[in-house]
């Protein structure tokens, strides 16, 4: 039966997200979706819009295929059909599913680095992200489900409330953060096994209320690139190449991560020397989606998290560019509320936000629901 909801969300993505126009070309691609609906509506609402639809349909299974006996000519091949397509539109609509969230998961990390230095960084990384108005999420499957913990038709109630919030009212809310992170210099973040300092002086805040990660809920900017130092112990769990770590502990000095524990830490530490970016931080965030509550192995959830911040190892956005430049981009995120073990954040020596709350008058509209 056809979920009226799906509707809802793909006016969403083409008039919110993509503010998508006549004549404009938009790349649908959908991957291992249970069933059309959504791409149907988005390339039905692209044509009423005047706009050019094209739809690729991916299967994680064959990509695993592909990844496996990957070499650097097929990946340079690959990104060079997808490349070329890429650079003829003006918006990109990612509609992500997954039958096995594991897929990746035997693919040796030598292979995915093939992918990620000669497809995903040639065509994602330096054409889709900069050139054209995008957007991803995640669509909702009974795999999906189980790793939030929920039944499928739980989890589908709230998938839809969260994918569909009012960014409106979001934006509103974030101002006055945008502001105060602009003005900032010195950060200082505790919480247990962390005690960590940077600066993010001169670094451009961005406020994210709907634009390209659906659903969102975040206000970023990047650690001077050179300026962080200490301890951080991450208190969720992550998936990444399709392999999931967990305990992340980072050590800090003068922005490089110097040493690198986890569940797999021979694994991780290969992660992190695939480039010599990929041992700074291209990105620290601020989580202000409070529908969103707990972890489920998906970035573009768990980043998101009301209480929350991530740290990235990785690529700067150029958005917001500290300068460093890498093919990685892992978005690691630590929960304050007290329910995680709470934890308090500093700007220039005045606490902002204490377990999960901020304290100021002026950030109280980001406590709601909280």
């Amino acid at each position: 039966m056809h979920d009226p909801r799906i509707e809802t969300l793909a006016n969403l993505l083409l008039d919110h997200s993509c503010e998508l126009k006549a004549g404009e070309k938009v790349l649908i691609e959908a991957i291992d979706l249970p069933e059309p609906h959504l791409v149907c509506a988005l390339v039905e609402g692209a044509a009423k819009r005047g706009a050019i639809p094209l739809v690729t349909w991916k299967s994680q299974q064959v990509q695993r295929a592909l990844y496996r006996n990957a070499t650097a000519e097929s990946m340079q091949l690959n990104a060079k059909f997808e490349g070329e397509r890429m650079r003829d539109m003006q918006a990109y609509i990612g509609v992500r599913g997954s039958h096995n969230s594991s897929q990746f998961a035997d693919v040796p990390p030598e292979k995915m680095d093939l992918y990620q230095q000669h497809w995903w960084a040639e065509v994602h990384g330096k054409i889709r992200v900069p050139e054209t108005k995008w957007v991803v999420l995640r669509y909702p499957t009974d795999s999906f489900a189980q790793s939030a913990n929920m039944s499928t038709s739980a989890f589908e109630d709230f998938y839809y409330s969260v994918c569909t919030a009012d960014y409106a009212a979001m934006a509103k809310a974030q101002a006055p953060l945008v502001k105060r992170m602009e003005a900032a210099d010195k950060v200082r973040i505790t919480a247990p096994g962390t005690e960590l300092e940077f600066s993010i002086k001169g670094i451009p805040t961005i406020p994210c209320n709907g634009d390209r990660n659906i659903p969102d809920g975040e206000v970023f900017t990047a650690p001077v690139k050179n300026s962080i130092n200490g301890v951080i112990k991450f208190n969720t769990s992550s998936r990444y190449q399709g392999a999931v770590f967990s305990d992340i502990t980072f050590e800090f000095a003068q922005g490089k991560i110097v040493k690198a524990t986890s569940n797999d830490t021979p694994r991780l530490n290969q992660i992190l020397d695939s480039d010599e970016g990929a041992r700074y931080c291209g990105e620290w965030s601020l989580g202000t989606n409070n529908r969103v509550r707990h972890p489920m192995l998906d970035t573009l959830f768990d980043e998101k998290i009301g209480g929350s911040f991530h740290l990235t190892p990785g690529k700067a956005y150029d958005e917001a560019d500290n300068g460093n430049r890498s093919r990685i981009h892992w978005d690691l995120v630590l929960i304050q509320r007290p329910d995680y073990g709470g934890g308090e954040i500093y700007f220039d020596g005045e606490l902002l936000r204490k377990d999960g709350f901020f304290v100021p008058a002026d950030l109280q509209g980001l406590n709601e629901g909280l």
